[in-house]
Formats: structure tokens, sequence, C-alpha cells
């Protein structure tokens, strides 16, 4: 069940650490409905978008920067570059690097991609990746232990890492992410839990994770979040976004 508290909002705090907000979102290319989809990026109040399926082809570019615009937002890294994931930032964010990653090509399969950076809020640093790992289970959970890898060699003590993992939290690359990194929603649940809802049953296929030291503050699909309606959420893609409050701490 959703609840109607409401997640913390951005700030930096005296001490330097800070709350920052974090979306993850599979837009499906944006075939769908652009506003509906601005809408609800917006309405989250993001302080960083981990996207998944950004356009990739014909004036990929201009699409993802209408999509940051339209949403209050910035694009960081990603896209094409990354086959697919993408990073948007606010200007509240301080971007000291980014890198786009592409992954071995296993023939038949769709080639895959992580979309890294590292930026700052205050004195808070925080690495950010956004993935979609593959479909085929063998290829997913190598790819779970390249995301670890990545993160491990971040260079940087606090990192997020998510998206679209197709994999549920019984799954074993799921829980090869989670053996080593905080589930945000299972650490601190709110709103909805399913991200796939056109399947019966539905599924939490979409997460985000943090490293040791950053506090989880809540994390689910944002269905209370002011401004975020069921009709936009049905007309934006085809699966629900994931939005957690993180309370990370200055760096040392």
């Amino acid at each position: 069940m959703a609840t109607t508290e409401l997640l913390p909002g951005s700030r930096t705090d005296a001490d330097g650490s800070a709350v920052v907000r974090v979306l993850s979102y599979n837009i499906r290319s944006m075939k769908d409905d652009t506003g509906a989809l601005a809408r609800v990026i917006g309405a989250c109040a993001p302080d960083l978008v981990l996207l998944q399926e950004a356009p990739r082809f014909f004036r990929w570019r201009k699409k993802l920067a209408r999509l940051a615009s339209d949403s209050g937002l910035v694009i960081l890294s990603g896209g094409a570059t990354a086959a697919g994931p993408a990073l948007l930032c606010s200007l509240r964010a301080t971007v000291e690097r980014t890198e786009d990653v592409l992954l071995p090509l296993t023939p038949g399969q769709h080639r895959r991609g992580f979309a890294t950076a590292v930026v700052r809020f205050g004195a808070a640093r925080l690495g950010v990746l956004s993935c979609h790992l593959s479909l085929e289970r063998h290829e997913r959970y190598d790819q779970g232990g390249m995301l670890l890898d990545r993160v491990a060699k971040a260079g940087v003590e606090h990192v997020v890492a998510g998206g679209d993992l197709n994999d549920e939290p019984a799954g074993r690359t799921f829980r090869r992410l989670a053996g080593t990194l905080t589930d945000c929603r299972t650490a601190a649940p709110w709103g909805g839990e399913h991200t796939w809802v056109r399947s019966d049953p539905p599924k939490r296929i979409d997460a985000l994770f943090v490293t040791k030291g950053v506090e989880v503050l809540g994390c689910g699909v944002p269905y209370d979040q002011p401004g975020v309606t069921e009709a936009d959420l049905r007309a934006a893609t085809d699966h629900l976004p994931v939005l957690a409050a993180l309370k990370v701490p200055a760096a040392g």
C-alpha cells in the first residue's frame, strides 16, 4: 500500500551532509506520452535521475535534452553512448566527472552499458550509476558482477546505483547486488512496491542500491507524491518509477 507521508525534500545541512532525491525510471525510448513523462519526473523533484531505455537513435540527444528541460533538469551523461542508460541532474549538483561504459556484447543479445558520474552536493560526494541489465539470466548475472566492480572502483566512498534489473528480489542477480549493496526499498519502504504492473502478479524489477554509510530515508513508487497522477503514470511509459531520499554524509 502507498503511504501519504512525503519524502524529505532536498537540502544541505550545516555539517556538509546532504539529502539527495534520486529517481530511477525506464522511459521506453520516449515512445509514449512525453508530456506525462516530464510531469512525473518534475513532480518528483529529483536531484538525480537514472534513466533506462533513453533514446538511442535519430536525434537522440535532442529528445533527451527536451525531456531534461521539460522536467526542470539537465543532461549529466549517457544515452546512445551508454547503449540506453542515462543520467539527468538538477542544477544543485556540481559535476566532477562522467563516463559512459559499454559492456561486452553477447552474440544475439542487445548491447548494454552503464551511465556513470561523480557529483557533489555541498560537501557530500556521490557516485552514480544507471543500468539496464540483460533479459538473459546468465548474462544478467555477469553484468551484476560488472556493476559491483564499477561501484568498487568509483573512487568515491558513497555511491547510488540502480535501474531496470530485469530481475526480482528473489532472483540470483538481484540477490548478488543486495549481498554487497543496500537495497533502498528493503531498507526504508515508502510508496508502492511493484514497478512492472503489466503482468499477473506484478513485479519489482526496478531498484536503487546504495553503499554503506548512505542513509535511506524512504524508497518506492511515488504514488502519493504531489503532482504525480495515476493517469500520467499509465501514459508515460510501461514501467513505474522508483523514488528515494538519501542522506549522504560529507566527504571525509
